[in-house]
């Protein structure tokens, strides 16, 4: 009955909470021993010990449980239920595993299992656990453990998602029907094993009729053919994803697809100009390689299926312009190549072509992709300098032309239909010494001064061409002026000659070779002639023997020569060209005679050949001379030097600037000296004579007199007396502006009061001789009697 009672619980629950038949779910019981009364023996082992058959008591397999339930009430999942179970409480159900207590619950008296929270599938799809059955007084397991499975049942809760959005997609424009644009994917977290939940399909829902898509892969492809880019470049194109394999109910999900046309060449260049006609205004004097004008055509398409190429393919001024292109702008450039003259042509035409650089055969049906222009360059006239006929002229004259002589002419005119006049002149920086000049109205170029061909065989002047009616229009050409050579310079020998002939020379014996020079050059060369002068032919001693080579030998005509009776001899030689007029000179060859050997080398000379031969040359002794007189200079400056050491400074230290004694060395003339200095003015300041000077000072008549203080009454005592001048004199030198910048010892023999022998000086006697009394000097001993002899005698004695 028991097993009967739980296969009917299982059946109902699988009933109310699948719907559908019980085929997952089992319940295996196992007991252990056999039916209930009786032993089922099955059989006996090796030792004949009866075998019991043991049956498995309960083995739960899986559970489904619903994902996202939303009821109020715990999800009941199933029942666990054991044999030994007798409904007295004694049983306890354990439930461990995934879940196990958080998730799922079990009640441990009934072993119903219920569901505590709400699941989802797409998290986790199902819970392995492990249930088992203990006596709830000793937690002994009264039955094994078993495993078993809940495996959540998939619902469609999750719409299909695309993995990118919005999607980017290009596809060349013009392209065919079915041309595969890109292929969209979307994906749905439902269960692709269970039903339709996650069995996408794909639809359009924005782009017809443009683009469709395949339901089953996403692809999406052309729909319309000939969609132009250059009337619509994007489109935006709609996707739907929908499960359940499309059906209603289905959940969906939707991205964009943004597709541009790229650009394909399927359009022509066309030229800007509705008539195809460009009118250009240039100047006739634009330089060459000068833009004239531009040429701009127009291309629907973009990028390298843009770019274009021009090219003349008519023109009436062949080779006078080119045209290129501009790659940034697309624009066809016009530029002159030869120089335009509005006087020859004023007017051209020509034909331009405009083409695409990559065009593309697909769409060559379609018409042919060029275009032309009709381009008319009008010249305008613009006021030209003069032009000369020619670029240089090239002018010869002979050197000895005379002055104000015509050598040629130049000519320029006025290329403009006003045809000015023209004014010639020279251009001075060209000509600095003034050789030439140019009749200012026929051009003609006349020489100012003659020239000489020796100095200067080219002239090079630049001649000036002016319009009379518009001065700043000039123009220049040269004028290369060739001098020609004539025959204006004689010949001469080709450097000073000076040989010697042996005394022992035998007749016609070479004893020099001579050449000459000439700086005029014929157009033959030069052709010399040498001969013996008519005045030395008679009485030669010497010859001169032609080689008609431009050189001559100089030959003896006697057997010996002496020295004593003739060191020195003087040979002409008259040297001629064979130029027209014929130009000769006399020219004279120096021969000493030398004492030779047998082989003709030269022994001893007489003392002129010697000094000839062996002196020093005159740039030789000029500059020995020049060493000498800077030897004698370097000396004397080196001995006032050293004479200049020897005097002594006046200022012998540097340090001591302030008092310096200056010694002169002057010994005074004793009591005859009337001009020596007078100690009584020391005495008697009063008595000094305001008439003379100082010295040391600048006189007064250049500088005011210092303001001098009065002086002291005069006192008897003849130490005050000197000390008081002295004090005044160093205070009037203190004030005194014009005093010198040093101070200046006077030193006037003074010795002063304390000496017990009073002074000795014999200035004094001068003024006192009448009080002076020598009797003391017997009392200084054997040393001061000689004094005492000369002035210690009495008047009376010394007039006996």
């Amino acid at each position: 009955m028991d097993r009967r009672k739980v296969c009917v619980l299982m059946a109902l629950w699988a009933v109310a909470h699948l719907g559908s038949p019980v085929h997952g779910l089992r319940a295996l019981r196992r007991t252990t021993g056999g039916r209930r009364g009786s032993a089922g023996l099955t059989g006996q082992d090796a030792n004949g010990v009866p075998l019991r058959r043991s049956k498995r008591g309960w083995m739960w397999n899986q559970f489904f449980l619903l994902e996202e339930y939303t009821g109020t009430d715990m999800q009941y999942v199933g029942k666990l239920h054991s044999d030994s179970d007798r409904g007295d409480g004694s049983v306890k159900y354990v439930l461990t595993g995934e879940g196990a207590g958080s998730l799922f619950k079990i009640d441990e008296n009934s072993g119903d299992i219920h569901a505590t929270k709400r699941l989802d599938r797409e998290e986790k799809a199902y819970y392995i656990l492990h249930a088992k059955a203990v006596n709830r007084v000793t937690n002994v397991a009264l039955e094994g453990q078993s495993e078993f499975v809940i495996k959540i049942h998939d619902i469609n809760d999750n719409e299909p998602r695309f993995t990118r959005d919005p999607y980017v997609a290009r596809v060349p424009e013009m392209s065919d029907i079915g041309t595969s644009v890109i292929q969209v994917t979307a994906t749905d977290a439902d269960d692709s094993t269970y039903g339709n939940s996650a069995r996408v399909v794909y639809s359009i829902l924005e782009g017809q009729p443009y683009f469709s898509v395949d339901p089953e892969t996403g692809l999406i492809k052309t729909a319309l053919p000939g969609m132009d880019r250059e009337v619509k470049e994007n489109y935006q194109v709609v996707i739907q994803a929908k499960d359940m394999a499309g059906q209603n109910g289905g959940l969906s999900g939707t991205a964009t697809v943004n597709i541009a046309l790229s650009d394909v060449n399927d359009n022509p260049p066309r030229c800007q100009n509705t008539v195809t006609l460009y009118d250009f205004r240039v100047p006739e004097s634009i330089e060459l390689g000068s833009a004239v004008g531009l040429i701009r055509a127009v291309d629907a398409d973009i990028g390298e299926n843009a770019e274009m190429d021009y090219r003349i393919i008519g023109s009436d001024g062949p080779g006078m312009f080119d045209v290129t292109t501009n790659r940034s702008t697309q624009e066809g450039v016009v530029v002159l190549r030869k120089p335009l003259d509005f006087e020859k042509k004023r007017q051209y035409s020509l034909r331009i072509q405009v083409e695409n650089a990559h065009a593309n055969s697909r769409f060559f049906s379609a018409g042919p992709f060029r275009d032309e222009a009709t381009v008319k360059v009008t010249v305008e006239d613009v006021d030209e300098p003069p032009v000369f006929e020619r670029a240089s002229y090239v002018m010869e004259v002979k050197e000895d032309t005379a002055r104000n002589t015509a050598i040629g002419s130049v000519s320029a005119s006025d290329p403009d239909d006003k045809n000015s006049l023209v004014r010639y002149s020279i251009d001075r920086r060209t000509d600095m010494d003034r050789m030439f000049n140019v009749h200012a109205g026929n051009g003609s170029v006349f020489l100012l001064r003659e020239l000489d061909r020796e100095e200067n065989a080219w002239h090079n002047i630049s001649v000036i061409a002016t319009e009379f009616n518009n001065p700043r229009q000039i123009s220049r050409a040269p004028v290369y002026v060739r001098v020609l050579d004539v025959n204006d310079n004689a010949p001469a020998f080709a450097t000073g000659y000076e040989t010697f002939v042996c005394e022992n020379a035998k007749a016609n014996q070479r004893i020099q070779t001579v050449s000459a020079t000439d700086p005029d050059t014929p157009l033959g060369g030069h052709r010399f002639f040498f001969s013996l002068a008519q005045e030395a032919a008679g009485k030669a001693n010497f010859s001169v023997r032609d080689n008609k080579d431009n050189t001559a030998w100089i030959l003896t005509r006697r057997n010996s020569y002496n020295s004593l009776q003739k060191s020195v001899y003087h040979v002409p030689v008259v040297i001629s060209d064979g130029e027209y007029p014929m130009q000769s000179s006399t020219n004279t060859l120096t021969v000493r005679v030398c004492t030779c050997d047998r082989e003709g080398n030269m022994k001893l000379c007489n003392a002129e050949a010697l000094t000839a031969r062996a002196g020093l040359s005159t740039g030789a002794l000029v500059a020995i001379l020049l060493c000498v007189v800077i030897l004698l200079m370097i000396v004397v400056l080196f001995a006032a030097l050293r004479r200049q050491r020897k005097k002594e400074p006046l200022i012998i230290s540097k340090e001591d600037v302030r008092d310096n004694v200056v010694s002169y060395n002057d010994e005074g003339g004793g009591e005859e000296d009337t001009q020596a200095f007078d100690i009584g003015t020391l005495r008697n300041p009063e008595a000094i004579e305001e008439s003379k000077q100082r010295r040391d000072i600048v006189p007064e008549a250049f500088y005011p007199a210092a303001v001098r203080r009065p002086a002291p009454p005069p006192i008897r005592d003849h130490n005050g007396d000197v000390r008081d001048f002295i004090n005044q004199r160093l205070q009037d030198n203190d004030g005194d502006p014009t005093a010198p910048p040093y101070d200046s010892l006077a030193t006037y023999a003074y010795e002063g009061s304390g000496s017990a022998a009073e002074s000795l000086s014999s200035l004094e006697s001068a003024t006192t001789e009448g009080e002076q009394d020598y009797n003391y000097l017997s009392e200084w001993g054997p040393r001061f009697k000689k004094l005492a002899d000369m002035y210690g005698g009495d008047d009376g004695d010394s007039d006996s």
